[in-house]
């Protein structure tokens, strides 16, 4: 079944996956990851698109981030995409997409799921690569400047996250005591599905509400009953 047209929203928050090319290896050395965050950096606040969290590995990139307006999010990702595309065939000398489509997103209800989908994020080189144990031991993500030392430039926090702490340090404690408890495997399959789908993630009145200013469906169809015999 197609994906259902991405939605965006002055102050909702995003999920976003960009994915590259039948999944091979677009972030090769260190000066990749640096110049990919530099541009996503300058991109996003100049198309007023807040970043929360962030990911970026070998094949993929994930994204929290809240647009200021509805073309935040895809004039940012536009304008990144191609910048690190050139800057990639410049050094690589390669040819064709580099990125595997348009980038997947999904609109969060922040009380119910921006601290577990900031998890999940985090997260995401522990699950997938084995040589990392600890979100700290990972450089290419927001977790240090979230839990540790809150000193990543490219990160806006968001309310929910400031009202874990009166101070920096005591929201980064709390921040970290969270990773103490794994991600129940149900909300890891509704971000994955609400992402892939362009479903809403949250709860049902979340749901409703973006149902009526999208207009259009914004979770999957109740299954029907079985045929009475």
């Amino acid at each position: 079944m197609a994906r259902l047209p991405r939605y965006s929203a002055k102050g909702v928050p995003l999920h976003i996956i960009q994915r590259s090319s039948d999944r091979a290896t677009v972030f090769r050395s260190e000066p990749d990851y640096l110049f990919f965050l530099d541009c996503l950096e300058r991109t996003s606040a100049e198309n007023g698109l807040a970043i929360h969290a962030y990911v970026v590995m070998p094949t993929h990139v994930h994204l929290l981030a809240t647009p200021a307006n509805e073309a935040s999010a895809p004039r940012t990702m536009q304008s990144l995409g191609r910048r690190y595309a050139q800057y990639f065939r410049d050094n690589y000398q390669r040819g064709g997409a580099l990125w595997g489509g348009r980038y997947r997103s999904t609109v969060v209800d922040a009380k119910t799921y921006l601290l577990t989908c900031m998890q999940y994020i985090e997260l995401n080189p522990v699950r997938a690569l084995n040589k990392v144990k600890r979100p700290a031991d990972y450089p290419w993500s927001s977790y240090v400047g979230n839990a540790q030392s809150g000193r990543d430039t490219l990160l806006t926090p968001h309310r929910i996250y400031r009202r874990l702490g009166e101070s920096d340090r005591e929201r980064q404690k709390v921040y970290r005591q969270l990773f103490r408890s794994r991600i129940a495997e149900a909300d890891i399959a509704a971000i994955r599905e609400a992402t892939n789908k362009a479903w809403a993630l949250g709860d049902d009145r979340f749901k409703a509400k973006i149902e009526a200013l999208a207009r259009r469906r914004a979770a999957p169809l109740p299954r029907g009953r079985p045929a009475s015999i």
